[in-house]
Formats: C-alpha cells, sequence, structure tokens
C-alpha cells in the first residue's frame, strides 16, 4: 500500500478551492497539479493552494508519474471520457457528480475502472455527515421498523448557477437541477434507507425560469456566453422499489416559495419517522399515544472524519471502506435518466432487472 497519495485535478472552477483544501488537510494526501483551459484559473487555485504544477491539457496529469489519483470536475459532457483516460493511465479517480451523461456512459466508465484494476468513485459528500451516518445506522438496527417511504427534497428559490454557462445547456451537463442537486438528496435517500433495488420510475420536469433569465443563485466561475438554457429547473419523481417501498424527489433550482433554501430526507416507518438532516425523530408512545419527537445526537460514526475526499484517501491507502460503490452510483444514474425519460414520454419507465 502507498504512504502517500499525491491528486491531480482537472478543472480549477469553484468547487476546486474546497476540494484542493480537503485533500491538503489529510496528512497522507496532498494536490501536486492542476489543470484547467483557463490557465489564469489553475493558476489562482494552485497559489492558494500551494499546488506545484500547473498544466494546460488533461493528458499532462495523466503522463505525470507523480500523479496517483485524479479529481475530475468539469462539465458532465467530459466527465466519463477524462475518468476512463485516467483509469487507463493507471491513475485513481474520484469523479464529481453526476456521474455521467447517461446510464450508458456510466457502465462504460464503469467497465473500464473494473479492466484498469483501479479505484473509480464518485464524491457524494451528503453520505459523510454525522447525522445522516447516524440516521444510516438506526435504519440498519431497525429503529424504524419497516420503511415504507421516504421524502427526498432540495427546494431553492434562485439557485440557477451562473446563466448563459454549460449548467443550463442540455448538451454541455445532460441536464438541470436534477443532475445537479437532485443527484445529492436521491444518493442520500437511498444511502440512509439501503434502497438500491429500483422497479419503476415516474417523473415530470419543468422549465420555467432559466429561461426567462430568471431564477439565478450565486454559483458558478465559469464565463458567460450565449448559451442557451435548455434544462429543467423543476423536477419530481416517484419511485418503486423491489420491496414494494417507495422514494419521493422533488427538486427545484428556482420558483416561487416561502424560504430561499429547503432541503432534508424524511423517513416513513412503521416503528418511528424522521427528518434526517434535521436530526429528528418521530414515535408514538405505545401507553399513552402521545407523540415523541427526539433530537438525535450522532456520536460515534463509521466515517469520523466526516469527508469523502478523506474516505478515498484512506481507502486507497488500505485503512477505510469505500462509501461509493460503483453499483450504487450506476442506480442512481439510472434513476435520474428514467425520470428524464419519463417527463418526456409521460409514461413510467420500468426496469427489468
Amino acid at each position: 500500500m502507498p504512504s502517500s497519495i499525491r491528486f491531480g485535478f482537472i478543472g480549477a472552477g469553484q468547487i476546486a478551492e474546497s476540494s484542493a483544501a480537503a485533500i491538503n488537510s489529510h496528512s497522507n494526501a496532498s494536490v501536486v497539479a492542476i489543470q484547467d483551459l483557463n490557465p489564469e484559473r489553475a493558476r489562482t487555485v494552485a497559489k492558494q493552494h500551494a499546488i506545484g504544477k500547473t498544466y494546460a491539457e488533461p493528458r499532462e496529469i495523466f503522463s505525470d508519474p507523480e500523479v496517483d489519483a485524479v479529481y475530475v470536475a468539469v462539465p458532465n459532457k467530459f466527465h466519463v471520457p477524462l475518468t476512463i483516460e485516467a483509469l487507463k493511465a493507471g491513475k485513481h479517480v474520484i469523479l464529481e457528480k453526476p456521474f455521467a451523461m447517461n446510464y450508458t456512459e456510466a457502465l462504460e466508465a464503469a467497465e473500464a475502472a473494473k479492466k484498469s484494476g483501479k479505484t473509480l468513485t464518485l464524491g457524494m459528500n451528503l453520505r459523510f455527515g454525522a447525522m445522516q451516518q447516524k440516521m444510516k445506522m438506526l435504519v440498519e438496527e431497525g429503529f424504524f421498523g419497516e420503511i415504507y417511504h421516504a421524502k427526498a427534497n432540495w427546494q431553492r428559490r434562485t439557485g440557477i448557477p451562473k446563466l448563459g454557462t454549460w449548467f443550463g445547456s442540455r448538451e454541455l451537463a445532460g441536464g438541470g437541477c436534477l443532475y445537479d442537486i437532485g443527484v445529492h438528496l436521491l444518493d442520500l435517500c437511498l444511502f440512509v434507507t439501503g434502497k438500491f433495488k429500483p422497479v419503476s420510475v415516474m417523473g415530470a420536469t419543468y422549465t420555467k425560469f432559466g429561461n426567462r433569465g430568471k431564477g439565478e443563485g450565486g454559483w458558478g466561475k465559469s464565463e458567460r456566453s450565449d448559451i442557451k438554457f435548455d434544462v429543467e429547473d423543476f423536477a419530481s419523481g416517484f419511485i418503486r422499489f423491489e420491496d414494494g417501498s417507495s422514494v419521493s424527489l422533488d427538486v427545484t433550482w428556482a420558483c416561487h416559495t416561502d424560504v430561499s433554501n429547503r432541503m432534508d430526507v424524511q423517513l416513513f416507518g412503521t416503528d418511528a419517522g424522521a427528518h434526517v438532516l434535521a436530526g429528528k425523530v418521530f414515535t408514538q408512545d405505545e401507553k399513552t399515544g402521545e407523540y415523541l419527537t427526539r433530537e438525535i445526537v450522532p456520536g460515534e460514526v463509521p466515517f469520523t472524519h466526516q469527508e469523502r475526499f478523506c474516505n478515498f484517501i484512506n481507502h486507497l491507502l488500505g485503512t477505510e471502506e469505500l462509501c461509493v460503490t460503483l453499483d450504487q452510483a450506476l442506480v442512481v444514474q439510472r434513476i435520474l435518466d428514467a425520470l428524464a425519460e419519463s417527463s418526456a414520454t409521460g409514461r413510467e419507465v420500468h426496469f427489468d432487472s
């Protein structure tokens, strides 16, 4: 096993700054190289985080013998092609969400990882919060009884990433709010409940704000251009699972609502319910019939660092189990695709297996 993991970054956008800080804070890891098509942006991130090398092309990262692992954080269209190149070059890969533009692409990346013998994972950061881990533990202990339904939602009032950039382009992003933030809440919901065997999906998506130049939030450093906004800024879905349970998903980049931002996963079980991110569980006293609300204190959890890069690094060092598996990531991508397909056709999408 290696004693230290050296990272190369593909992409120097806004997310690269916090990612570099997280990696460099690990005692056995560092970011040694960064590449971006905008050289000034790459130099800025490199200076801020003591990254020694800046490159103009991804192939320079892939051919650098001092790079052990690659972090891919670029427009979604390039996720899989760059991931496959990195794997073929003998690099481990941690990939920003979403996995791919579609399920077929994601399968290609998963197959490339198996052939290379290298580790590929998705950086699904919401899994690692102490409260989320604790709720998953309670589910596994049977505290909630049978979980027959869950709600996952992330609603932003004005949260569209910078208009006129790749975020709003179906050709470059594959989708809008569903692929950008919906993926986070869907992944978290499946992670906490342990439900990764969907059988059918019904979905509806809407484009009501971004196409009118409205609803922009503060995210994104990409330069504005004349890119047309043609992705969804509102999505809703209903997923059924093999065990008979269901999940509803609601996600918006922009909508008229009472608060600027709302996100949570709500669990409905036969013995108890919960608001996962709020850390509250709800039960009924069997003797009095009184409903009780309990504030959960996470305590000791499997991933004490609560950080996606730490998990990836520790896994490569041989000290920790990988949290986000390829099989799980493929299920999430398949559901996202099915939601988009259902919206386009107006029909429920059924999975053969």
